[in-house]
């Protein structure tokens, strides 16, 4: 385990949603613990139902916890998953955005646990780091107007040159 996990809060797809993003980005799920069988306290699962899974992403672990329905996922905290290419991201993007999920502005997804992401390419984030603010404000420009971020056209707009 990591020295710090996000620990992602589900009702009741705890270890569903872990497979899947184990699919999805070539991790694992390394273990799966269980609430007790006899209860001692209130809990919003059943007895013998999953508790905790501890699953891994790219070396980084994560926990997915069965809490139950009073907390939801919203976009004040995303992952971010830096692709090296275009190719890249568009495959998570169309692994993220298929079976429920849904695309947002600026590179932003939701997949179908209600979980946001933000998928970027390293050629994007290496022209932030650029001392150029005019631009990375073209290229912020041409991102506003995108929902999958198009690594090229972003590209062409830091560079100065019109479509």
């Amino acid at each position: 385990m990591s020295k710090i996990s996000p620990c992602l809060w589900f009702d009741g797809q705890a270890e569903e949603a872990a497979h899947y993003y184990a699919s999805v980005f070539g991790g694992s799920v390394d273990h799966v613990s269980y609430y007790p069988q006899e209860n001692p306290s209130p809990s919003p699962m059943a007895g013998g139902s999953v508790l905790l899974v501890e699953f891994t992403l790219f070396g980084q672990s994560y926990q997915a916890l069965n809490g139950g329905p009073q907390f939801t996922f919203d976009e004040a905290i995303s992952l971010s998953v830096g692709c090296a290419d275009q190719a890249e991201l568009d495959l998570y993007y169309d692994a993220l955005t298929g079976d429920g999920g849904k695309a947002g502005p600026c590179g932003w997804v939701t997949d179908k646990y209600g979980l946001s992401w933000q998928l970027v390419t390293s050629a994007i984030m290496a022209n932030y780091h650029s001392d150029d603010k005019a631009a990375i404000a073209r290229m912020m420009a041409a991102m506003m107007t995108m929902q999958k971020l198009d690594t090229a056209a972003m590209q062409a707009a830091f560079d100065g040159e019109t479509a």
